[in-house]
């Protein structure tokens, strides 16, 4: 695990924080962190909310390593390409304002300080049952639309985030099915037979593939179709606010087809329990595609989400018996081989 920071963020460790603090400007030479707790989930990065006097701020670190998972390597720099991200819709307020604010960055340790948007939590209570709500819906598909018409000249390098799209990469369409990768009974029982039969399945896993050299390749050099995106445009990245749904972690965010996050999107509300077709039409009454927009490309990139939630590493807590979790993985598979068709 190359590349580690100089500093490291303890959660434990609020003195620690002051004084890094205090040497970068970004609290006063007589401010004290007196409080320190986790922000959230912290899936990726280290995230904690520093308390500041009276104010607090997000504090994040992206390490060589998955938060959630230490023995998986990821890059360190993610911190900084979602400082780009930042940077890219700073002057597009339909999207800035959907975000918390970036207020500063370290590009040495990676660390970002981010607007605290009070008390919030995200939206993946929707996999038990909790509604997501058409105002909430709309809310979201229309920050998805400004962020696919928002124009960039000539996007910095890093927004292609190659290292990111490569870890990615195996984890979406590659380790899932590869066989002998993962045993899907450690996620829930029963499953593996089903992981077993779609892994066998050799137009399924050449389509998924084809489709993981697809999203390799986004932006290499870019079309002129492509987009920003998000990158994992799921119910793990709203969050419920006083103010509103809020939109966080672009770290996986990348210069490609917009298909990609309404793929992811239409892939979660099959994953909360609805149709495919039903879901399609709900994302389809309010999001504004860009021209060339293909929604079977969109369906198949669903299916491969739908597949990897259910059979990868990144699990959900779905509230799913083996059944359902069955009839997803058919789902998935027709959603890839026939996306023209609701399954």
């Amino acid at each position: 695990m190359s590349g580690a920071p100089h500093f490291l963020l303890d959660g434990s460790d609020p003195d620690a924080l002051t004084a890094w603090l205090r040497k970068r400007g970004w609290i006063g030479g007589d401010e004290v962190v007196t409080g320190l707790g986790p922000a959230g989930e912290g899936n990726m990065n280290l995230t904690l909310r520093a308390q500041v006097g009276a104010r607090t701020l997000i504090v994040k670190q992206s390490r060589p390593w998955v938060e959630k998972y230490p023995d998986i390597a990821a890059p360190g720099e993610r911190a900084l390409v979602e400082a780009a991200f930042y940077g890219a819709v700073a002057d597009h307020p339909d999207v800035a304002g959907g975000m918390p604010r970036l207020l500063y960055v370290s590009e040495a340790d990676r660390v970002l300080a981010l607007e605290d948007l009070g008390p919030a939590a995200d939206c993946t209570d929707v996999y038990s049952g909790a509604p997501l709500g058409d105002g909430l819906r709309s809310e979201l598909l229309a920050w998805l639309s400004a962020l696919h018409a928002t124009a960039l000249e000539e996007p910095p390098a890093i927004l292609r985030n190659q290292a990111m799209r490569a870890l990615n990469r195996e984890h979406i369409f590659d380790l899932p099915l590869r066989p002998g990768g993962l045993d899907a009974d450690a996620f829930f029982p029963g499953l593996e037979a089903h992981a077993a039969s779609l892994r066998a399945d050799v137009l399924y896993c050449t389509a998924v593939r084809q489709l993981g050299n697809l999203y390799s390749a986004a932006g290499d050099p870019p079309a002129a179709s492509d987009r920003l995106l998000h990158g994992d445009y799921y119910p793990g990245s709203w969050l419920r606010t006083d103010g509103g749904v809020k939109v966080i972690d672009p770290e996986f965010c990348f210069i490609g087809p917009a298909e990609f996050d309404v793929g992811v999107m239409l892939a979660h509300g099959v994953l909360q329990g609805g149709s495919p077709g039903v879901e399609r039409a709900l994302i389809a009454a309010e999001y504004e595609p860009p021209g060339g927009f293909s929604w079977p490309l969109a369906r198949q990139l669903a299916g491969v989400e739908i597949m990897r939630r259910l059979i990868g590493v990144a699990q959900l807590p779905l509230a799913a018996d083996l059944h359902r979790r069955a009839r997803m993985l058919r789902i998935s598979r027709a959603l890839v081989l026939s996306p023209a068709l609701d399954p």
